[in-house]
């Protein structure tokens, strides 16, 4: 790991510790990060994305239950957690509100759900409509289709 890469994990890893202390995370006017809604994301169609718009990925070795995606990996593949005092994540426009939940992780936040998948994010995808983190050297992260399905397929080149 470079050292430039560990400075964007430690990055990511403080923004999302920030957001989840600080409130809502999310300027005046604009939907919270916890809202989970519809995105498009070329080659992969409508998937569910972060209320910024970034892709959530699920990560098979959860298989629908808690999360067992913690240290590094966590750092890497930010989890989408719920600021303290908010107990609920929104549905925003295009998803199933009945899909989601939350499950709890070791030290207490909660972690938002969608179909039973704890749901990340990726410290690769810098914009809304990436999904960097769908890709065949990935492994085990994929992202979700707002009928809740694991969406498996690989972008195009």
């Amino acid at each position: 790991m470079t050292a430039a890469s560990v400075t964007r994990t430690l990055s990511a890893v403080l923004a999302c510790v920030c957001l989840a202390a600080c409130g809502s995370g999310h300027p005046a006017g604009s939907s919270p990060v916890w809202e989970v809604r519809s995105g498009v994301v070329r080659g992969l169609g409508q998937i569910v994305t972060d209320g910024h718009g970034f892709t959530l990925y699920i990560y098979v070795p959860d298989h629908q239950g808690p999360s067992v995606c913690a240290g590094i990996c966590a750092a890497q593949w930010p989890p989408l957690v719920l600021p303290h005092g908010v107990s609920r994540p929104l549905a925003g426009p295009g998803v199933n509100p009945v899909l989601l939940g939350t499950v709890r992780r070791a030290g207490g936040l909660l972690q938002v759900t969608y179909n039973r998948w704890p749901l990340y994010l990726w410290q690769g995808d810098f914009a809304p409509g990436q999904a960097t983190g769908q890709a065949e050297s990935m492994g085990l992260w994929y992202t979700l289709a707002v009928s809740g399905n694991v969406d498996r397929q690989p972008l195009p080149s």
